[in-house]
């Protein structure tokens, strides 16, 4: 058995001039892109997941859009699968679940956006099939949110997502963490 990184939607729309810029999305990017580059050095098995919204509505990640690309830091290279979900769990009905026990993966080392949706939704469901994680927590960004008359900054949604999954779900660590001690 394995470990595979998994890119989760690291796409245009959320980096400046996207349609849904999400706070330090360069500086994960960038993070992302290391344990990528880390990933392709050691031939280890790597996948993309690129969300491509369907829903009536929707003001971001349009098909055929500049902003649904993935982000040049993580392009996928050919030999590297991207699956294409319209849902904020990457397993949902996607391919990705069957990829996965294909490649004997055990593990995955998680990098994406946003922290407090996708990232969330696909880490809890990787867990739920018996897969043990890690995410980057600086390979991963996310915004601000409001509820009612209360605006959580992103710092704080970033910390608590996390906090949350770190109780039950998943490691996380540092990008320089991983790269110093790559599991």
């Amino acid at each position: 058995m394995q470990t595979s990184l998994l890119l989760i939607d690291i796409q245009n729309d959320y980096f400046p001039g996207g349609k849904m810029e999400v706070e330090g999305s360069v500086e994960a990017a960038m993070n992302a892109g290391k344990i990528l580059s880390h990933f392709r050095s050691k031939g280890l098995p790597v996948a993309h997941i690129q969300h491509i919204s369907v829903r009536p509505g929707a003001t971001f990640f349009l098909p055929e859009t500049e902003g649904v690309q993935i982000y040049h830091a993580v392009t996928p290279l050919p030999e590297e699968p991207v699956f294409r979900k319209h849902y904020p769990n990457a397993f949902r009905e996607t391919l990705l679940l069957d990829h996965l026990r294909k490649e004997e993966v055990s593990g995955l080392i998680i990098c994406g956006m946003m922290t407090h949706m996708c990232v969330d939704a696909s880490v809890r469901a990787a867990f739920d099939y018996g897969l043990r994680c890690t995410v980057v927590a600086d390979a991963c960004a996310t915004r601000e949110l409001r509820y009612q008359e209360t605006t959580v900054p992103a710092r704080q949604v970033h910390a608590a997502f996390l906090a949350a999954l770190a109780s039950v779900y998943c490691r996380v660590i540092t990008a320089a963490d991983f790269l110093a001690n790559p599991e």
